[in-house]
């Protein structure tokens, strides 16, 4: 798993190792990493290596990726490079790629991050996780890829339920209108979708 360190990156790794998966965190600096499970190996890795994939490919069945802090080139960038790789190693594993809820769209049909009132400070990363899935929808061919968007807004930390709703390009909303989830529920829905595919080469959306 690249980004295995992170906020949401941490708990897919918390609750990939709670159902008996498993783990290998790739990480930037994996010195820094003994909050994550006992039993999860730890590697300097990268999204955007060619090495990082092919060292990892060969004993993943998914590739989770879960990257953020960068420039906005980054998430294009990490989406190119495991869809390049992966295309020449035989039996791939599949791509579980968490991205942005601002690339989800509003009941008119445009992305959020093209509303007038979505925030400056948050628009270059939103705008890199839209490149990123524009790109496994037009030039993914040939590999296994799910694209991931948590809420746009209420998305944070705290308790499991175990229990979600899921969409593909609006958010899922609850009787007043609201769409929430907790990492820790998303986890469980990336972990779902590895475990019994729903959504092969497509975006879903997960919240209560």
């Amino acid at each position: 798993m690249f980004g295995a360190g992170g906020t949401a990156g941490s708990r897919v790794v918390s609750e990939a190792v709670d159902r008996g998966h498993r783990v290998i965190a790739a990480v930037r600096r994996p010195e820094a990493t003994s909050y994550l499970p006992a039993g999860v190996r730890t590697v300097t890795g990268d999204a955007t290596s060619e090495r990082s994939v092919r060292e990892l490919a060969p004993d993943a069945d998914a590739l989770v990726v879960a990257i953020g802090g960068g420039e906005r080139e980054l998430w294009r960038n990490a989406a190119e490079n495991l869809v390049t790789t992966l295309r020449g190693i035989p039996a791939a594993p599949r791509i579980i790629h968490l991205g942005g809820g601002s690339t989800l769209l509003t009941p008119g049909g445009t992305r959020i991050l093209d509303e007038p009132d979505f925030p400056a400070e948050y628009r270059e990363s939103a705008l890199g996780q839209a490149d990123a899935l524009d790109y496994y929808r037009t030039a993914a061919d040939g590999v296994s890829w799910t694209y991931v968007s948590p809420p746009p807004l209420e998305f944070h930390p705290g308790a499991r339920t175990g229990h979600y709703r899921t969409g593909t390009d609006q958010p899922v909303t609850d009787a007043q209108g609201r769409s929430v989830l907790t990492y820790e529920d998303l986890a469980v829905a990336i972990i779902d979708e590895i475990e019994q595919p729903r959504h092969p080469n497509a975006r879903f959306t997960a919240a209560y």
